[in-house]
């Protein structure tokens, strides 16, 4: 079942023992907190791994001007962007030397192909997200909501052990990474 942002904070206040939101804006306290602090704790979540269901590839258009040192070209990010995984050019996503700078990418390459965390909508989110997303609000909302902050060290701890959960349920969504060119496998055969 696909959950909305409110559909999520409402959750997490449930399980702070607080009343579940209509909106960002129904003037509680609740909607108040709820509003102010979802969108950054879910964006550090998705920034926190590689998770599959947000890993984007992106061919990215080149900047007219240039950086002012160390590299040749300027590439602008996604609206979308999070984090960087990798670049590359040529079809691969990875490979290319490159640094993120004031909102864009500089490299030597006259193309990138970038490998990206992206801000998917959060009824996309898959399952296991949603749990370890909902967790940590409970955890962010405790102290602005309830004032405990024994429950929310608790709530942290839990927030921690979903995120790892989460974390293991994602790596199993693609084919394991290997070695494709290491010496000591080479000097084997």
């Amino acid at each position: 079942m696909a959950l909305s942002d409110i559909a999520l904070c409402s959750r997490a206040l449930i399980r702070i023992g607080a009343s579940p939101v209509q909106s960002f804006d129904d003037g509680t306290a609740e909607s108040e907190i709820a509003g102010a602090l979802f969108a950054p704790v879910r964006d550090a979540l998705l920034s926190a791994y590689g998770w599959r269901f947000a890993t984007g590839q992106v061919v990215l258009p080149r900047l007219e001007e240039s950086p002012l040192a160390d590299y040749e070209h300027a590439y602008q990010l996604p609206n979308d962007f999070l984090r960087a995984i990798s670049a590359g050019q040529g079809g691969k996503g990875r490979g290319l030397n490159f640094r993120l700078a004031r909102g864009a990418l500089h490299t030597n390459a006259t193309e990138v192909l970038l490998t990206y965390i992206f801000r998917p909508d959060e009824e996309e989110f898959p399952p296991y997200f949603d749990t370890a997303l909902m967790t940590r609000l409970a955890a962010e909302f405790c102290i602005p909501v309830t004032e405990n902050t024994s429950r929310a060290e608790t709530l942290y701890r839990l927030a921690e052990r979903d995120f790892e959960r989460a974390r293991q349920i994602d790596a199993q969504q693609d084919t394991p990474g290997r070695i494709e060119d290491f010496s000591l496998i080479n000097a084997r055969y």
